[in-house]
């Protein structure tokens, strides 16, 4: 089974912030959304967290839909009968 990676950025700017991660990684990719807004060095803000994190469960929400109404696949076609 191939794991999808997820894909989410910001650019400020001159500034790029791409931020990869699965679905079992979710809830941590928020906590660094934090992490990234609590750290003054950066120029991504609360706001910037706010934003991306509320897509990330945007885009949870759309796959458990889209999951929950996709019949089972075989691996193998073999496996029909």
């Amino acid at each position: 089974m191939s794991r999808e990676i997820n894909v989410i950025a910001l650019i400020k700017g001159q500034e790029r912030y791409i931020f990869l991660y699965d679905d079992d990684n979710r809830l941590e990719m928020i906590r660094t959304l934090g992490r990234y807004a609590a750290n003054p060095e950066l120029s991504f803000s609360w706001y910037d967290a706010a934003v991306l994190s509320q897509k990330v469960r945007q885009e949870a929400r759309r796959r458990a839909l889209q999951n929950r109404f996709k019949a089972p696949q075989p691996a193998d076609p073999e496996d029909i009968f």
